[in-house]
């Protein structure tokens, strides 16, 4: 009888604390689910197959129509530009190469106003693992990149940018002042793909090297230790 009672007491106590973990904490878990919005991408489609024919395309283009993007062939010119294999076997399975699979690159978006469909204007994390899109902050910041960017104005022109950032400290771990060689090689083969991606969607884009680090950095509220790399603007030419 005495042992009946005490499990009793002891459910009863459970319980009552269950029921104030979940009063106290739910909030926080609620605040930070709409923190974070992520947006899940639809798998890549190319349209160009001919690996010759876009080679031929491929220009850099600086004049973009007003006209907005579609999600989908954003997602894929995200993915070529170093997403995540779909039928990869190992962790080494990225559209492109990396010294020791150290995977150094952060790829952003940029994307403006009534730009880009189902997609507000913001900035944008490519979730690699995920292949999703994580907002990182509201508002079209075109003008302050283009400003960063030493007044290139048709990269406030494009409907979205692509932005190419590197975390050094993931490569240089491992191979020393060798491994910055070995970033800005993965940087190319990021872009180079990315270029062949959008004329394969019958966009176009240009490469951006001339810029600010540290305006950059600041206009994309981007972290201390993400240096941003290759900038490309996308759109209709």
């Amino acid at each position: 009888m005495t042992e009946t009672r005490y499990s009793g007491r002891s459910r009863k106590k459970a319980l009552q604390f269950f029921c104030a973990f979940i009063l106290v904490f739910s909030p926080v878990f609620c605040l930070a689910n709409m923190q974070s919005q992520i947006i899940q991408l639809n798998p890549p489609v190319f349209k160009e197959k001919d690996f010759p024919t876009l080679l031929e395309k491929r220009y850099s283009c600086r004049k973009f129509k007003d006209r907005a993007l579609k999600l989908d062939d954003l997602g894929s010119i995200l993915w070529a530009a170093c997403g995540k294999k779909y039928d990869a076997l190992t962790s080494a399975s990225r559209t492109i190469p990396s010294a020791g699979a150290t995977y150094p690159l952060e790829l952003y978006l940029v994307v403006g106003q009534n730009c880009v469909d189902k997609l507000n204007a913001g900035i944008y994390h490519y979730l690699i693992d995920r292949h999703a899109l994580e907002l990182m902050k509201d508002g079209d910041v075109r003008e302050g990149l283009a400003s960063a960017c030493l007044g290139q104005g048709f990269i406030q022109q494009a409907p979205a940018t692509l932005v190419i950032t590197a975390k050094f400290m993931r490569t240089t771990a491992r191979y020393g002042a060798r491994g910055e060689h070995y970033v800005y090689v993965e940087a190319g083969h990021a872009s180079q793909n990315a270029y062949l991606a959008v004329y394969s969607l019958g966009l176009a884009t240009v490469e951006v090297g001339a810029f600010s680090d540290s305006q950059v950095s600041q206009a994309l509220s981007l972290e201390g230790d993400f240096i941003p790399l290759i900038i490309m603007p996308v759109g209709y030419p």
